[in-house]
Formats: structure tokens, sequence, C-alpha cells
């Protein structure tokens, strides 16, 4: 899995190993990765560690070969990286801002379907989980993240209906759309790269925003827990993966909005 060295990546190497599975981290921070993976070596489990940036094709690309080097198959592949990003006003994010969230938050998903998916296809079993968000699915919000969420929601979706037209029946597809989660996400500029300029200094409006999603983060479901509910939707199938029921209404009420003619209001107060 991606963005594995932290947060709901690292929840999921430990379930998947406690499963008795061979487990694969990849991740941008390599120290961070290596101590994880020496974390989870050191319980028993069978750790493959292997540095990647999800927005380049050709780290993906060698993610893959190196776990079937390793393993020799893959059966659950989990896009799981993405950064967060600036939440002002659409018009004052920079090209660099946008290739970067985009990048990774989409780039990521789209390099592990292609890299990934035909071998999913060649052995005729396994699972794929795209990491989106509860922002992908209801009204839009959160700038460039918002935006990338919803369209790894309809990446999924047009997968899965791929995988329906090819009357596929042992490769099965989720999109995770986590809530509130005790992670190190609000701190993603770390792994900001240079060529995407300096980071916007923040309005009052959106400093407040960003205090508040850390309280709510600081407020969620654990890693782990996040990892359990995982676990349970690939074996019973599901394809939206949902963390939480206390942002069902919002998610519903785009419906009747989009139905109605809309204009959206405001997913969350």
């Amino acid at each position: 899995m991606t963005g594995a060295a932290s947060g709901i990546g690292l929840g999921l190497a430990r379930r998947f190993a406690a499963e008795g599975m061979r487990v694969v981290l990849a991740d941008v921070e390599e120290p961070a990765l290596e101590a994880a993976a020496s974390r989870l070596a050191e319980t028993g489990a069978r750790v493959l560690a292997h540095p990647a940036d999800v927005s380049s094709a050709a780290q993906v690309d060698a993610l893959r070969d190196a776990t079937l080097s390793a393993f020799g198959a893959v059966h659950v592949v989990c896009s799981n990286a993405g950064v967060g990003g600036p939440h002002g006003p659409l018009w004052e994010c920079t090209p660099g801002e946008w290739d970067w969230v985009l990048g990774v938050n989409l780039g990521g998903v789209i390099n592990g379907v292609r890299a990934f998916m035909p071998v999913l296809l060649e052995q005729d079993a396994g699972h794929l989980v795209n990491t989106a968000s509860i922002f992908g699915v209801f009204a839009g919000a959160l700038g460039p993240y918002g935006v990338s969420k919803h369209a790894v929601v309809a990446l999924t979706e047009t997968l899965h209906f791929n995988l329906e037209s090819a009357d596929v029946s042992h490769v099965g597809v989720s999109v995770l759309c986590p809530g509130a989660v005790r992670t190190n996400f609000g701190t993603s500029a770390r792994n900001r790269p240079a060529w995407a300029g300096p980071p916007l200094a923040p309005s009052p409006e959106e400093q407040a925003a960003a205090e508040r999603f850390d309280r709510l983060s600081a407020q969620g479901a654990s890693p782990d827990e996040v990892a359990d509910i995982v676990v349970s939707g690939i074996r019973r199938r599901r394809f939206y993966i949902l963390t939480s029921q206390n942002r069902n209404e919002a998610v519903i009420r785009r419906g009747t909005e989009i139905v109605s003619g809309g204009p959206p209001a405001a997913p969350f107060p």
C-alpha cells in the first residue's frame, strides 16, 4: 500500500500483516518508511519497504516490479497516499499547488490502476482499494483536495463499470471514503516538493478552517479502526467504504440538490 509510513496506510499494513499477509509498504518519506517497516517486521511479518513518489508513473511501475520480484504475486492493492493543499479560493491556487495535489491524490491512483490492475486481471484474483475521502461524496469543498477526491470516486466508479463490462468476477474494487481519522495528514506540506513553489500564506478564515479540521481529526477514528472497516469491506465486496455515519445527511442532500438544481449547501458548519 502507498502512503504506508504512517496514518491509514500503516494501519492497513498492520491489519493485513495480522491476517498473515506479506505486506509491501511504499511512501515518499524514506526514514519514516524504514522505521515503520522495521517495527512491523519485529512482529514477525514479512515486509518489503519500497520508497515511491506515487505521482511518478515510473516509480509506481518500479513498486509493482519490486513487489512481484519479492513475493511473486499481489492480491490487495491500496492506493492510499494523499496530501492536503490550500483551502482558499480556487482562483488563488497556483499551478504548482494544482500540480502537486492532483499529481499525488489523483495521479497516484491513476498510476496504481494502470500498473497493478493488469496483474490482478492476469491472476484473476485480487482487490484494489482507492482512498478518496468523505469530501469526495458530498458537495465540493477544501479546494484542490476536494476536487481530487471527487475525481478518485469517479475514477473508481468507472473502473467498476470497466470490470463489469469485461465480465471479471474474481477481481474487486472499492473506494475508501474516510471521515475524520487521527493521522498526521494535516502536516502533509512537509513533503511538498520545491518545484511546487512556496505555499500561499493562509487567510484568517483558512487558518480557522484548518484548525477546525485538525480538531475534528483529533476526535476521529484511529487508523487501526479504519483498517478493520477496510478488511470487512473487502470481504463483503463493498464498493463504497465509509468510516462513519455523521456525514450521511450531507451525502444524501447533495443528490437532492443536484436533482432540484441546487445550489449546494455547505456540507459542514
